[in-house]
């Protein structure tokens, strides 16, 4: 796979990851009055560093001889594309006295700050296009 549609890819792939913790955050936020109410989560990043990571330890990795396909292999890389976005419940804390745990305050800073993140994300995929735009121009 070339660094295009690779870089290509891992945005579409974090901006639906973004997009899910938009929902997730907004759900925190619309609930944060909700009796035993527990926030929730998304989790993304770790996932893609722990694929990334396992794809170059393959690269260094012992290899070992497989004449049959039956053959258990030594090594076996996570693949990036494989990591999916996940939603987790944070049931270990309670910030309020109903059993609620979500600061309204918190998850708004969130939002804007997910908001921001996307932005940013929608640049740099504009920024990959207009690179491949310049050089079909060539």
């Amino acid at each position: 796979m070339n660094s295009f549609t690779r870089s290509v890819d891992l945005l579409h792939r974090v901006m639906d990851a973004t997009s899910l913790r938009y929902q997730v955050t907004a759900n925190n936020l619309a609930n944060s009055e909700v009796p035993n109410f527990k926030r929730s989560t998304v989790n993304f990043e770790s996932e893609l560093k722990r694929a990334f990571e396992s794809e170059e330890n393959a690269k260094n990795a012992f290899q070992l001889a497989r004449t049959d396909s039956r053959h258990i292999s030594l090594y076996e890389p996570y693949d990036y594309r494989d990591v999916e976005p996940r939603r987790v419940l944070d049931y270990t804390t309670t910030a309020k006295a109903n059993g609620n745990n979500v600061d309204a305050e918190t998850e708004a800073n969130n939002i804007l700050q997910i908001q921001m993140q996307y932005r940013l994300l929608t640049q740099l995929t504009g920024f990959e296009f207009s690179q491949l735009n310049t050089v079909m121009k060539k």
